[in-house]
């Protein structure tokens, strides 16, 4: 097609390496020739062209002048990538036919500037795209491909890119799949399920979240209902054609998440229930890892213009001018807060560019070192939620998608911390008096407006969630005031309790290890007290754990190491060597 000077239109499923087939063949294939890539669906109208005045230089008057974007005028023969063509709107998918047509753009030949070949690649279904050329005066004037993953060059790189494993029968139990199943294990979310088996994370989250919901690998039956789901059974094939293990789940895992993105260049998204703590932990894991606050953005109250806006420069060419945050060779981890929140379709738009290419409007980022996004589930406690929902193609831009359960995230520590023994009293009450279901009622900034409300002598109740008409959130605070008000009739033990008075209770506890080697009701409120104590109350207790801890079952104390945070884990094996020390004194 550059050869013969025809415009180019290839049609192929999302993530099967369109793109990167371009980038990498046409440099190879046409030795001088670069591509200039350009991202359609976060395209506005005057990105491309806009009318400015400048002075002629013939008479010197201001004359308007229409202005290019500077990546179209790069000095050398260039082809043209108009990536995701289908996905922009409708001013400027009028723009690129008039650029696919007759490969102008207003007054400008782009033959003249250097052009030597026009593509739009996209993907044409509906679920996925905003439009469908259908003007037959425009799908005249295109030679039109559609391709699969088996013509494009994701396997070689893939093996270039994990030159140490052997992918062969990674790829064989991909091949192995049918058509539909390939769809949705697309080369671009294997990839990402390769970056967590190297990580040693669970393989499932490289699978995407859509609509917020984990997408589950499972085939159609022939009436297009939804086949047996084979999500486990292809993720362990794949772990072990790699010999990797799959586990589970990992301990502490929101940080260790955070730090391999910071480590290994990520997009990640982290999808959790509001309040839990979400935002405050990766501020704080890219404090550590980077030495700087996180170049931070909320999405319900970003315009595109908050990110890059087209500026003319004196060569005559528009240029991108990006915020003074995005600027700058120093490392630098960007957040999206409240990410299916976006104000308007625009700002969410410029997002896949800047998750998939790391630029934008064709403008690397200086020095970026991971993405962040954070969002909401579409539901919580049974209530929907004003979120926006996404489709698979936007959904697999991040290497690892994870759903946050508020245990994961150590926000008890920082309360402790911060509120010290009221926030303990508070915590001990969540944790052991309310249910499940209350302690999802109970987020931590709520545990947080509790502790304030306590400390200003205010009424508890205005700290719950309000659901109006005079309801707040279904959970009975008398517990938690009889705790605050330190009432001995509903007083429960815990750590703090037990540490105050470790002689009595070391004797207790010895006294049951004589009656049973499974321990009684002591063993069983002690080992109790434990499991829910912070590493902080631990620490500050440490010698009175020791001591108990000499008394309980050999099997309790190993509950206490498995399965736990490093922090968590480092405790206990202090506290089992101080407990050696204890025994032969």
């Amino acid at each position: 097609m550059i050869t013969m000077g025809q415009t180019g239109q290839v049609f192929g499923e999302h993530g099967i390496g369109k793109t990167s087939t371009f980038l990498s063949h046409i440099p190879r294939a046409h030795p001088g020739t670069e591509v200039v890539l350009v991202p359609a669906a976060n395209l506005t109208p005057d990105d491309l062209l806009v009318n400015a005045p400048v002075r002629d230089e013939r008479t010197g008057e201001l004359v308007l002048t229409q202005l290019i974007m500077r990546q179209l005028t790069p000095g050398r023969p260039f082809v043209l990538l108009i990536d995701d063509s289908l996905q922009a709107g409708e001013t400027i998918q009028s723009q690129l036919m008039q650029i696919a047509c007759n490969w102008t753009l207003g007054e400008h030949d782009l033959r003249a500037l250097g052009c030597v070949g026009v593509f739009l690649a996209d993907n044409e279904s509906l679920a996925e795209t905003s439009a469908r050329r259908s003007d037959l005066a425009v799908l005249d004037r295109m030679v039109t491909l559609r391709i699969t993953a088996n013509d494009t060059a994701w396997r070689e790189k893939l093996a270039e890119r994990y030159a140490d494993w052997d992918l062969t029968e990674v790829f064989r139990v991909w091949a192995g799949l049918s058509p539909y199943l390939r769809s949705l294990l697309s080369p671009r979310t294997l990839e990402h399920i390769l970056d967590c088996a190297r990580a040693e994370f669970p393989l499932l989250w490289g699978l995407p979240l859509v609509g917020g919901a984990r997408l589950r690998l499972r085939d159609r039956k022939a009436d297009g209902t939804p086949g047996p789901d084979r999500t486990t059974e292809l993720l362990d094939a794949i772990a072990g054609a790699l010999g990797r293990p799959n586990p589970a789940s990992v301990p502490d895992p929101v940080r260790r998440i955070l730090r391999a993105a910071v480590r290994e260049n990520w997009s990640v998204l982290l999808q959790g229930p509001p309040g839990c703590g979400k935002t405050e932990i990766t501020k704080a894991v890219v404090r550590e890892e980077t030495g700087a606050d996180p170049v931070y953005y909320s999405l319900p109250v970003t315009n595109v213009e908050d990110l890059c806006v087209p500026v003319p420069t004196p060569d005559g060419t528009l240029d991108t001018l990006l915020s003074r945050s995005l600027t700058g060779p120093e490392p630098k981890v960007i957040v999206w807060d409240e990410y299916n929140r976006p104000k308007d379709k625009a700002t969410f738009a410029k997002l896949m560019e800047i998750t998939q290419e790391w630029s934008l409007a064709g403008r690397p980022i200086p020095g970026l070192r991971a993405q962040v996004a954070l969002q909401n589930p579409p539901y919580h406690l049974g209530r929907k939620l004003l979120v926006s929902s996404n489709n698979v193609a936007q959904a697999s831009r991040f290497t690892i998608s994870y759903e946050v359960r508020p245990e994961d995230i150590p926000a008890n520590e920082w309360l402790i911390s911060t509120y010290g023994e009221v926030a303990e009293t508070v915590l001990d009450w969540w944790k052991n008096d309310i249910d499940d279901e209350g302690r999802d009622w109970i987020t931590k900034r709520t545990l947080e407006r509790l502790i304030k409300l306590h400390l200003a002598e205010q009424p508890l109740e205005t700290g719950l969630i309000y659901l109006g008409e005079g309801e707040y959130a279904p959970v009975p605070l008398s517990r938690l005031e009889a705790r605050l008000a330190d009432d001995a009739a509903q007083r429960v033990i815990g750590l703090r309790e037990i540490a105050r008075e470790v002689d009595r209770w070391e004797a207790r506890l010895a006294a049951a290890s004589e009656t049973s080697a499974e321990g009684t009701n002591d063993t069983d409120l002690v080992h109790q007290a434990f499991a829910n104590a912070e590493v902080s109350q631990l620490k500050r207790h440490a010698e009175a754990v020791a001591r108990l801890l000499r008394h309980l079952p050999p099997k309790l104390r190993a509950t206490h190491l498995v399965g736990q945070t490093p922090e968590r884990q480092r405790f206990w094996v202090a506290a089992l060597a101080r407990m050696a020390e204890l025994g032969t004194d």
